[in-house]
């Protein structure tokens, strides 16, 4: 193959991706003097990465197989643009060989492994095969060609439960079940094929023993054209939520020297199967001892900045550059590891509500200054709009220090400081997690997080003294910013009164909890507040987010958010929110009964589980969503008989739309 098709310098470079790795390629991109392209979906117009980019093309609508699934679309993108390179980032089709294959048909270079490389090491089965024969030790598995049920449930039997059933084309935990029994096997296989055919367009499974209490360990890698292949040491992914890594970091704080170099060595021996060029992952599960490969990722990962700041190279830059056609600048004993790097990936999604995707518009995004060590890779600003087609992945938040817990620190620092509103995020969770005390010694495996769910998502505590007088504070600063507005007004003075001392009464609730009333004495005098048989001094000196709140002396920073009644508040306490009672009375309260059974978010009806007639236990499924790419499988809230099914496969829903009803038993 000629390799100048492959490999040359080019101006012009069309993204293939959205979110925040279109915006992380792009910054990159720009910073070397390259033009760029953006692509967007219907549901992408006002995108952040549309709007950082030179130019942008419309795709189609929201639906990924629409638009950022269309190879014909993506193609004529970059013909109507001028185009000469395309970058797929990750997910989508980044590692999709007949997409490479597209682009080098067209005269576009492909920012990435050949078609020929991705096939033989993006398809997890083939992948294996190759390792098989290098002699990489595997985890014990069926990775064949014939995928009728009777072969890969003969396959199970011979491996042993509990297996792993998994997407051969996949990541990011898609299209991949843990299996412990033989009666599971036929569903999870069916759900499986079912969501790696809508994520990748591609349902091959395989299936592997499934390694009890593992660690997730990988190594980047990089290739040129002319014959380099480097390592750029491992990271840790052990911190994962149904398959689906939520914490990374690097170094691995559980490879002595030793073990680093090995499977380090083993991740060049990997690639080095197939001469590989460009950017990827070689991912192993470790029992504590050995160390199994387990596939390669040919393309870059989302947590790609860990290794970049532990490194201090910039692996987009790298990419590009590879595609160019030029040799790596670095030697293998030139790349020195510094320090310890650790990322956590916000979403938009409720961790208290089983993690169900969270959609709408982002009324509010505060986030830290890129300083101290801090690093934020964003896709979303205030004001965007979330919507349920993609993976609700709004940002990381990584963080560089010299040693790991110090590392941990700043992450959690940068957590904290941290304000989204509008949808619901992890922010809460991933703190939670971080200040884990076995997160901070380590002893962690893939399953820790499952099985500290409960503590990682405790409610939060109810407000005290603290918050309920940051609250009249909130109040006061938002009419003081009111009235501000106003010219002439005269209560631009907080505390002004003809004549005299006043007072005004506040009442807040948590939910639908009880009352909880403050007091505020102001006007010819210091203002205080009354709480039952206590008096605080107070005062308020207002700051960008917020204020700063002191009560009798001692002085606390606020964030504050208030959306008419409804008050958000962040004390060294944790974040709270809180209802303003109506002074005035007449509110009224919608109530919502907690057995319907609708739809969570938009999404569409991909299984029915059960029949009308049928009777059914509590918990038992009844239908299966697809939700921001995820399936999500809704449940018999009490025992009773399944009246009525209001939907069939493929409808398309909408939030709060009733699909099915139970009548309770014994009524």
């Amino acid at each position: 193959m000629d390799h100048s098709k492959l490999y040359r310098r080019f101006r012009t470079l069309l993204i293939a991706n959205r979110g925040e790795i279109a915006c992380r390629v792009i910054r990159t991109a720009r910073a070397m003097g390259l033009r760029t392209v953006a692509v967007y979906s219907e549901a992408d117009r006002d995108a952040m990465h549309v709007a950082l980019a030179d130019e942008a093309v419309l795709l189609g609508p929201a639906r990924a197989r629409d638009s950022y699934l269309n190879v014909e679309r993506l193609i004529e993108a970059a013909r109507k643009t001028g185009a000469e390179a395309v970058h797929p980032g990750y997910g989508f089709l980044s590692e999709n060989a007949e997409f490479a294959r597209a682009c080098f048909d067209a005269g576009l270079v492909f920012v990435g492994p050949t078609a020929g490389m991705m096939t033989a090491m993006g398809s997890k089965s083939g992948s294996k095969e190759l390792m098989e024969k290098a002699g990489v030790p595997l985890v014990p598995g069926y990775h064949g060609e014939a995928q009728d049920e009777a072969t890969l449930s003969k396959a199970a039997d011979k491996i042993g439960f509990p297996i792993l059933v998994k997407a051969s084309a996949g990541g990011g935990g898609r299209g991949m079940r843990i299996v412990r029994s033989a009666d599971e096997l036929a569903p999870a296989i069916v759900s499986a094929k079912r969501e790696a055919k809508a994520a990748f367009g591609d349902d091959r499974m395989l299936i592997e023993k499934y390694v009890d209490n593992p660690r997730h360990i990988e190594v980047q890698i990089i290739g040129d054209s002319h014959g380099n292949l480097l390592s750029l040491f491992e990271r840790e992914c052990t911190l994962q939520r149904r398959h689906q890594k939520v914490i990374e970091e690097a170094p691995s704080p559980t490879l002595n020297p030793a073990q680093r170099e090995a499977v380090c060595a083993a991740a060049r021996k990997a690639a080095g199967a197939v001469n590989y060029v460009g950017a990827g992952t070689i991912e192993f599960v470790s029992d504590g001892k050995d160390v199994f490969f387990i596939e390669m990722n040919t393309r870059l990962q989302v947590e790609h900045p860990v290794t970049e700041l532990i490194t201090g190279i910039d692996l987009v830059e790298w990419q590009l550059r590879v595609a160019f056609g030029e040799a790596l600048p670095l030697k293998q004993d030139d790349i020195k590891l510094n320090g310890h790097a650790v990322e956590a990936r916000v979403y938009a999604e409720n961790p208290t509500k089983n993690f169900m995707p969270s959609v709408g518009r982002i009324s509010t995004w505060r986030l830290p200054a890129e300083t101290g060590g801090l690093r934020i890779d964003a896709g979303y600003r205030e004001g965007d709009s979330v919507s349920p087609y993609y993976d609700a992945m709004l940002a990381k938040m990584i963080a560089w220090a010299p040693t790991r817990d110090v590392a941990i620190e700043r992450l959690n620092r940068g957590l904290e400081e941290s304000d989204v509103r509008g949808i619901v995020s992890n922010i809460p969770f991933l703190s939670a997690l971080m200040t884990h005390p076995k997160v901070r010694t380590n002893a962690i495996d893939t399953g820790f997080i499952e099985r500290e769910l409960a503590v990682l998502t405790q409610a939060a505590p109810a407000p005290g003294e603290l918050e309920l007088c940051a609250a009249v504070a909130a109040i006061i600063s938002d009419e003081q910013r009111a009235a501000q507005a106003e010219a002439n007004s005269p209560w631009q003075t907080f505390g002004w009164q003809p004549v005299g001392r006043r007072q005004r009464s506040f009442a807040f609730r948590v939910g639908h909890g009880p009352e909880q009333k403050i007091v505020l004495n102001y006007g010819s005098g210091p203002s205080t507040l009354v709480i039952g048989e206590r008096e605080l001094a107070f005062a308020i000196t207002p700051r960008d987010g917020g204020f700063d709140l002191t009560l009798d002396g001692v002085k606390s920073s606020v964030a504050a958010v208030i959306a008419g009644h409804e008050l958000y508040l962040r004390t060294r306490n944790g974040r709270f929110d809180l209802h303003w009672v109506d002074p005035f009375g007449g509110e009224t309260e919608e109530q919502t009964g907690q057995d319907k059974i609708a739809a969570p978010l938009p999404g569409t009806v991909v299984a029915v589980l059960a029949e009308e007639g049928a009777k059914l236990e509590k918990g038992a499924p009844i239908l299966t969503l697809e939700v921001m790419k995820m399936e999500q499988t809704l449940r018999a809230p009490y025992a009773g008989v399944l009246k009525s099914i209001k939907c069939k496969v493929g409808d398309i829903v909408q939030e709060g739309v009733e699909l099915a009803v139970v009548d309770p038993a014994g009524e």
